[in-house]
């Protein structure tokens, strides 16, 4: 599938560059998200993609009880380069934030410390290329891409400024790196 940004509509063409108060103006009835000025149209999830970010979500946020950082899932507005440009707003399916000052009204103003996104037919190679890059360039901690149809999730971990990924499949616990004792239970997550 073509992964061009989509049209919003005929009075703004998909290759001009826009900014996180164009974004703000645009129609709250069409999920969107601005990559580098670019804005991308998001598809509604399917069944499994929400079953999935429920359990991932209710996973995460059952350890974090009592703990100082919180887990949201989309939408929620995440401002990568707020400082500079604020060209980027992304909505991961699930994310966790452990620094408090980052939030505000709005969503999160910076990277969150976990970023999941939940891959689609229509995002794949976005969340796998274009996201990737822009949440390593962000400092996002830990990064996990999620694939339904293969019941696998990629875990990227940000060593050195690069991510180190381990693909996680079948059985497996996948440590949660950035919450120290949290483990995710992958047949919980894939349970239909």
């Amino acid at each position: 599938m073509d992964e061009k940004p989509m049209e919003i509509n005929e009075a703004l063409p998909a290759y001009k560059r826009y900014t996180y108060d164009d974004y703000c103006s645009w129609d709250d009835d069409v999920r969107w998200e601005l990559i580098d000025g670019l804005p991308y149209a998001m598809s509604a999830p399917n069944q499994r993609h929400q079953e999935i970010l429920i359990q991932l979500s209710r996973l995460i946020g059952n350890f974090l009880v009592g703990h100082p950082c919180k887990v949201y899932a989309a939408p929620f507005d995440v401002r990568l380069n707020a400082e500079f440009g604020d060209d980027t707003v992304v909505q991961p399916d699930v994310l966790v934030v452990c620094d408090r000052s980052k939030l505000d009204d709005k969503g999160c103003v910076g990277a969150p410390d976990l970023a999941i996104e939940i891959i689609s037919k229509s995002s794949a190679m976005r969340d796998k290329t274009i996201k990737l890059n822009r949440y390593l360039q962000a400092g996002v901690r830990e990064y996990w891409i999620v694939d339904p149809d293969k019941n696998t999730v990629s875990v990227n971990i940000l060593k050195n400024g690069k991510y180190v990924t381990r693909t996680y499949g079948g059985d497996a616990t996948i440590p949660v790196h950035v919450l120290e004792g949290c483990t995710i239970n992958l047949p919980e997550v894939f349970a239909e």
